[in-house]
């Protein structure tokens, strides 16, 4: 059984980019997806927290969520099948970064990059952010930026689902198999072996396998600095309502967001309390402990909140960065990346399908020029850091 291009990986970032691939190469080329939980129960996707923004430090980054916003917001126009319209449920209610006094200049130096990149958003002062969020404690704040339009979240599993129900429409064939290992010769990869279907043939091999990446990287002799590293995500009830809440990052890195009735929040862990892991075990002492003391000093109204619910997810982690890895590897060039992006992986996955179909077609980028998250970087140990403001 042979296929001209086999993706590892049928998670959001996999099936945009059979999506695009099987629509750009109108039906001439043969194309498996290799995933082997279908469910999705297990993968980042499912389990992530479902945000888009387009408040970046990186132009590249910056353009990478403009066109996933617009994608999103025609969805249908791209993703519907047999006319079918297609819902994800996006909520576009914005992202507040909330700044301290240390923090104004890095706020500042990125609203000017966001400016030049078309980015409408807005910088709010002490006095705009307590007329617009009386909810909210002020009092340790020099301000905050606002995205008013493109921001918001939406619901990960069905944009999956979506970018997978319209591939397959489009003659894409999933296997719900397990890749055990590749065939390489001659600096090529010639095959994909699965636990069940035993050998694929392929012409050119996408590695999309999330937090397992760095293990497809390794089947080539390649090393892949992209680890699993877990998240917690909790969702808590608030007697109290709280009106016009944005996704909120304090300047802690604590974020919380408004999800139907109640509320989520999360925060990454530095990076010394951050080991590699796989396993869904929830730490609720570190909402007890870290989060609901800084959730209810920013919100007093969360003094007094309600456990609801709370589960585990997992970022796959660029460790020289925390951008992600694109395109052919320098060597092995039917050997192509779509790794490492350590959270932003939903909101990227339509300019990311796009970037590979074109890459993989016409060995180069068409629309987005995105060379900079090339795998040469990782072996010049040359970081291209996003700075946030937290």
């Amino acid at each position: 059984m042979n296929f001209d291009s086999v993706i590892i990986g049928g998670g959001v970032i996999g099936s945009a980019i059979a999506y695009f691939l099987s629509g750009q190469s109108k039906g001439t080329l043969k194309i498996a997806v290799i995933e082997r939980d279908p469910s999705y129960q297990e993968g980042s996707t499912a389990r992530s927290a479902g945000g888009i923004r387009q408040q970046f430090s990186t132009p590249e980054n910056i353009r990478i969520s403009q066109f996933g916003g617009d994608f999103i917001q025609n969805i249908s126009q791209h993703l519907s099948v047999d006319g079918d319209p297609v819902h994800v449920s996006f909520e576009e209610k914005g992202y507040l970064f909330l700044a301290q006094d240390a923090q104004i200049p890095i706020l500042y130096n990125n609203n000017a990059i966001q400016k030049q990149e078309n980015v409408p958003v807005a910088l709010l002062d002490p006095e705009d952010l307590a007329r617009s969020y009386p909810w909210m404690n002020i009092s340790d704040l020099a301000g905050g930026s606002l995205g008013l339009e493109g921001e918001g979240w939406l619901d990960a599993y069905g944009l999956n689902q979506a970018f997978r129900k319209k591939a397959i429409s489009q003659g894409v064939t999933y296997f719900k198999d397990e890749a055990v290992g590749l065939e390489v010769a001659n600096s090529q990869i010639r095959a994909v072996l699965l636990k069940e279907a035993g050998r694929i043939g392929c012409g050119t091999l996408v590695n999309a396998a999330g937090v397992h990446a760095a293990t497809v990287a390794e089947w080539a002799g390649i090393d892949l600095a992209v680890r699993s590293k877990k998240r917690f995500v909790y969702s808590f009830s608030c007697r109290t309502e709280i009106e016009g809440c944005p996704l909120t990052v304090d300047p802690s890195g604590v974020y919380f967001r408004p999800e139907g009735g109640q509320f989520i929040a999360g925060c990454s862990p530095e990076a010394e309390n951050d080991p590699d892991c796989h396993d869904f075990d929830v730490d609720y002492g570190w909402f007890e402990e870290h989060i609901w003391p800084i959730l209810a000093n920013r919100v007093p109204a969360f003094e007094a909140i309600k456990m609801e619910n709370a589960w585990a997810g997992h970022y796959a982690y660029n460790l020289l960065d925390q951008n992600a890895i694109l395109g052919p590897h320098p060597t092995i060039q039917n050997f192509f990346f779509a790794n490492g992006f350590s959270g932003h992986g939903l909101q990227q996955s339509p300019a990311v399908g796009r970037a590979l179909a074109e890459i993989i077609l016409n060995d180069s980028y068409q629309t987005l020029d995105l060379q900079r998250f090339s795998f040469q970087r990782m072996l010049d140990n040359e970081p291209l850091p996003e700075i946030n403001v937290v």
